[in-house]
Parts: C-alpha cells; sequence; structure tokens
C-alpha cells in the first residue's frame, strides 16, 4: 500500500487537494478529444435536414462545447482554472455509420493541460446533441469519448494510434 505522500491529489492526512503547479514552466499546450452519437435513420435525417424543433443541432452543439470547455474547472474537482487561447471543435455526419462525429481541440499557454478541457467539450457537445433530438429518438448512445492527443508538458506528447 502506498503512503498518502505517494498519491499527487491527497495531502498528508490523505484528503483530496488541488495540485500546486506554480512551479512548472510555462509551455504551449493542446489535447483533442473524440466522442459519437449514435442516432437512428430518422433522427439522423433530421439533424442533416436541419428539421429538429429545437434548431439547427449541430451549430448549437458546436457553442455548447466551447461553453463546456470554458467551464471545466467548476466540474471537474481537481481541474486548474487556465486561460484557454482556443477552443476548435468539427461535428460531422457520418451515413454509413449513422453517427454525429465530433471532435474537440483546445489550446493555452500554461502550466498544466487542457486534456480533460478537451473531453469536457467533445462531452458537452455530445449531451447537447442528445438534448436537442430526445422529443424524436430516446435510445441513441453517446460512445467512444477518448482522447485522441495531446501536447506540451512535462510527460510529453501523446498520440492514440486509431480513430474512430
Amino acid at each position: 500500500m502506498k503512503n498518502a505522500e505517494d498519491f499527487t491529489h491527497f495531502n498528508r492526512e490523505g484528503r483530496a487537494k488541488m495540485v500546486n503547479v506554480g512551479e512548472k514552466d510555462v509551455t504551449h499546450r493542446t489535447a483533442t478529444a473524440q466522442v459519437s452519437v449514435l442516432v437512428s435513420r430518422e433522427t439522423f435525417d433530421l439533424i442533416r435536414t436541419g428539421g429538429m424543433k429545437k434548431g439547427d443541432v449541430l451549430t448549437v452543439a458546436q457553442i455548447a462545447g466551447v461553453m463546456g470547455a470554458k467551464r471545466t474547472p467548476e466540474l471537474i474537482p481537481m481541474c486548474h482554472p487556465i486561460s484557454i487561447s482556443g477552443v476548435d471543435l468539427h461535428l460531422s455526419l457520418d451515413e454509413a455509420r449513422l453517427a454525429v462525429d465530433i471532435r474537440a481541440s483546445v489550446s493555452c499557454e500554461g502550466r498544466t493541460g487542457v486534456e480533460m478541457e478537451a473531453l469536457t467539450a467533445a462531452s458537452v457537445a455530445a449531451l447537447t446533441v442528445y438534448d436537442m433530438c430526445k422529443a424524436v429518438q430516446k435510445d441513441m448512445v453517446i460512445t467512444n469519448l477518448r482522447l485522441l492527443e495531446k501536447t506540451g508538458g512535462v510527460h510529453g506528447d501523446f498520440h492514440r494510434e486509431e480513430s474512430l
């Protein structure tokens, strides 16, 4: 069994703490995450044609994803508030899979990474797709949320070998 001091997010008493990143160097950091929402043919066609009663699903989900990235430290307890340089979401429709594919990229100049911001952006965008389409379909599936890549920081770069 490890000692409490061996865990970065626990204090000496074994209680949760936010890691101090004040001594880390400021570096350029990026992260990209991806997720898919699997839908029915009817839902897919309504998204594609702009026929959902709540409005343009892809545009609203894109805006929601940007907002999600900016709110990450309010949602994830140990995330540091950081000054995000940019958030870019790309939503695409895959007719063969009847899927809305979402890719979120986040960047900053900072002392800690933006992986959680990218994952949150993708998640919030996917949840928004679900919310906007739930009147038509309740059994949509949000699947394959994952980090595709990250750059910067002391732990180096990460690039997932596969995507969708």
